[in-house]
């Protein structure tokens, strides 16, 4: 009996032209990072088969991991811009976030790893080339930086390029922990430094996955995005003349940064719908940048009668 209404087919050409030139640019961005991120990868680990170092290898593991993230956070925009199908009526956005808790997991994955194997070195530590780590890991130090600089621009706005630079920071970090490492083992002859430190930075990878982990997560389980409060939603939707009651409230996100809702409104009939309606949609808009709007609007008395049914 109520009207459909959807929300957002005015805004669409602009919305779209908008999200084409910063899916370009982000691409770009991360196609730079990746190509730099890979070579230095493989020099890394042949260094830390050389050296003997673990930290070096753990180093190298984290840098598969920013590879493996950098490649799936393109391959997610590139799928993502192919349009929807009847099949998939919001095109192919969740990709992007089944990228982000793939890398997660990875990520969990090389860290355990490194861990075990860090405490098999610690009782009996090989001899490492301290001097070669240090050489090696300076030099993926500032690959890392120039990655952050690259991919710093697109960062707020999209959980990937977001992901990716979590990536490649705690890489930077964990550089300097393999500098300190080779350092230590060179000018100390501390040998467990080498495996201490391989600890420390698959401890920064796990922490650098859970965030991710989570937020994936929170995505696909249609969380309330964050920084939106589903009841301050409901009351402004209320507060509305004309309006009697909100029920079937749902908040969610097709991708990171991009939010649906919809929900049913009892209408008191004091107003006729056509004019409720776009007051409804201006409120979510304004207060609460929502533009992709389902609204079912409902004469009190139906909705009376769905309570009781």
């Amino acid at each position: 009996m109520g009207h459909h209404h959807h929300g957002h087919s005015h805004d669409h050409g602009h919305g779209h032209h908008h999200h084409a030139d910063a899916d370009g640019t982000n691409t770009r961005r991360l196609s730079i990072v990746l190509g730099l991120t890979a070579l230095y990868m493989v020099a890394e680990a042949v260094g830390g088969l050389l050296s003997h170092s673990l930290a070096l290898v753990a180093d190298a593991g984290h840098m598969l991991s920013d590879v493996a993230a950098l490649g799936l956070s393109l391959f997610a925009l590139w799928i993502s811009r192919r349009p929807p199908t009847p099949t998939r009526s919001y095109g192919y956005h969740r990709t992007e976030i089944l990228a982000a808790l793939a890398n997660a997991a990875t990520l969990i994955g090389i860290s355990v790893w490194v861990v075990i194997e860090a405490v098999r070195r610690i009782h009996e530590p090989p001899d490492v080339a301290g001097r070669l780590v240090m050489l090696i890991a300076a030099g993926g130090f500032v690959i890392n930086v120039l990655g952050m600089l690259v991919l710093s621009g697109g960062r707020e706005a999209n959980l990937n390029i977001r992901g990716a630079w979590l990536h490649v920071a705690t890489d930077a970090l964990g550089n300097i922990g393999t500098v300190a490492a080779g350092a230590a083992v060179a000018y100390l002859g501390w040998r467990w430094a080498d495996p201490a430190a391989s600890v420390a930075i698959a401890l920064l990878v796990c922490w650098s996955a859970w965030s991710l982990l989570t937020e994936s997560l929170d995505v696909l389980m249609e969380g309330t995005p964050s920084g939106i409060d589903a009841e301050a939603v409901r009351t402004a939707l209320a507060a509305i003349d004309g309006v009697a009651a909100v029920h079937d409230l749902h908040i969610w996100s097709i991708t990171s940064g991009r939010v649906a809702m919809s929900a049913h409104v009892a209408v008191d009939g004091s107003r006729p719908d056509r004019d409720v309606l776009p007051d409804l949609c201006a409120e979510l808009r304004e207060s609460f940048h929502i533009t992709h709007v389902t609204l079912q609007l409902e004469s009190e008395c139906a909705a009376a009668e769905a309570l009781h049914a």
